[in-house]
């Protein structure tokens, strides 16, 4: 998928990657992307330069034959681990280091690459969650409590794969300088003890200790309120160093990236209004608080 420009065709399944409210339905990853196949037809090329067969590499890395054929084949997302070990191991000289962003972005669907490309580069990210917790707000007890419950099953390492590459979005919290980072929580969210109250309460704790963050402002909007601008369902506001805005949206099996201007600006109206209709970032974490208490 190129560059957003206007509405992009729908995703054959709902991400769960941007506003945690669904969960890719795939029972793995799309392993046969391009990149993967470009990876491990140069990760075969340098380990046999080196006149290694899979079992010797594999003692040396640490992995299983069938997983390094299944890497070389394209089937499997190496982690960032594997492609520092190939490299130096194979003396590949940093070609392989070259693509593990690219390797990384592979762990998730296809219509959602580029919009965890431009989540990595936002400068402000807004998101309105009514489902579930936001997937960067998310514990991994949390996340394996959600695609646990996908139906049908998915098998463990697909959910492993999904648990790690949601974690590896939450690395926009170290970026230098920080985005500005708002989030709207329905209440039923965090009322919701999805993977039972133990999971809930970490996750609990989690939001009070992120929504401390300086750049980061957490809100519940409240289930008494008889105003809410949000009855249209979650979205995502993506804003990036040069100005350029781009909304995400998803509901019911279906996602869109939308950077028309008049668009998005109605989507980011419309933020303004949630918030300002949700309780302040104090009040939520005093909300929050106070709902542990109980739990």
């Amino acid at each position: 998928m190129s560059e957003p420009t206007g509405r992009t065709g729908q995703a054959d399944e709902a991400s769960g990657y941007v506003d945690g409210d669904g969960d890719e339905r795939q029972p793995e990853p799309d392993a046969g992307s391009g990149i993967l196949r470009v990876f491990g037809r140069q990760l075969k090329r340098f380990r046999l330069r080196a006149g290694l067969e899979r079992s010797e590499f594999g003692a040396l890395t640490g992995y299983s034959v069938s997983t390094i054929a299944a890497y070389e084949q394209g089937r499997r997302v190496p982690p960032p681990r594997f492609i520092d070990q190939a490299d130096e191991v194979l003396d590949a000289g940093g070609v392989l280091l070259e693509m593990k962003e690219e390797v990384a972005r592979a762990q998730y669907p296809a219509f959602f690459r580029d919009a965890a490309r431009l989540e990595g580069e936002a400068v402000e990210l807004w998101v309105y969650a009514t489902q579930a917790v936001p997937g960067l707000l998310q514990t991994d007890e949390y996340m394996r409590a959600v695609f646990g419950m996908w139906r049908p099953l998915l098998g463990e390492e697909t959910v492993e794969q999904r648990v790690a590459a949601r974690l590896a979005r939450q690395r926009v919290f170290d970026r230098k300088p920080a985005p500005l980072l708002s989030f709207v929580i329905d209440e039923a969210v965090v009322r919701r003890p999805l993977g039972g109250w133990a999971v809930m309460r970490g996750q609990l704790e989690h939001l009070m200790l992120v929504g401390a963050f300086r750049n980061v402002e957490i809100q519940i909007m409240p289930l008494d309120r008889e105003d809410n601008a949000g009855v249209d369902g979650p979205f995502t506001l993506l804003y990036r160093a040069g100005g350029d805005q781009v909304a995400y949206l998803e509901a019911q099996g279906r996602s869109t990236m939308v950077s028309d201007r008049r668009e998005v600006q109605g989507v980011a109206s419309r933020y303004g209004i949630i918030r300002a209709q949700a309780l302040t970032p104090r009040e939520s974490l005093n909300f929050i608080e106070k709902l542990l208490r109980e739990v």
